[in-house]
């Protein structure tokens, strides 16, 4: 099986200004920093030398999403590419959590509390999401838009975010809830699956990680 057919490529997006002071994300919509934008660059100069040529494309509805997509593809020569944006593929919403940094966290909501709302699969920020309810928004999408292109021969490519990738993992990798904890995806890194039809089932085949910005 080639590089070309039955593959899904999952990448997070670059460093974001949030990632960059260490804030909680979730729904809100920072700008790639500078590192972000080299290493979505970089990224996508890896794919291309890997010989990857990607059929189709879907990322969340959230600028860092879409700007490290639009560099990927720009680095691979398929700007042309058409992308289909979906709110299913959207960073978990963190609720109060969001556009605090984590030491002022920690400092209101306790250490242990943060951590639990961070990593559990099941604790939920106040207004926010956990990641279970992540994963109920975002399998169904995946089910339906994304695994048939890959199961029917195709290569997709999807940029997300740490923790709607994350959610993602806990099927495609059969995580356990208590493994998911101990999971974390880099920024700008690069999870590669290949699909086999006759058992419709998706495996992790590389893990790449992108070297700009150190």
């Amino acid at each position: 099986m080639d590089s070309n057919t039955h593959t899904l490529v999952l990448v997070r997006h670059g460093q974001s200004e949030d990632n960059e002071r260490e804030l909680f994300s979730g729904l809100r919509d920072p700008a790639l920093t500078p590192r972000g934008v080299e290493e979505a660059g970089s990224a996508g100069t890896t794919l291309r030398n890997l010989g990857y040529r990607f059929d189709a494309a879907f990322t969340s509805r959230l600028r860092r999403a879409q700007h490290t997509l639009a560099l990927l593809l720009e680095a691979l020569g398929q700007s042309d590419l058409p992308v289909h944006t979906d709110a299913a593929l959207n960073e978990r919403d963190y609720g109060a959590l969001a556009g605090l940094n984590k030491p002022d966290a920690r400092a209101r909501f306790g250490v242990e509390q943060v951590r639990t709302w961070r990593k559990s699969y099941d604790a939920v920020p106040p207004g926010g999401e956990s990641l279970a309810m992540t994963e109920a928004r975002l399998w169904p999408f995946f089910e339906h838009a994304i695994a048939p292109r890959v199961l029917s021969g195709g290569c997709v490519l999807v940029v997300a975010h740490g923790n709607s990738l994350r959610s993602l993992l806990m099927r495609l990798d059969r995580i356990e809830p208590r493994q998911i904890e101990d999971v974390n995806i880099g920024t700008a890194e690069i999870l590669v699956y290949r699909g086999d039809p006759a058992t419709r089932t998706l495996t992790r085949a590389a893990t790449i990680a992108t070297p700009a910005g150190g």
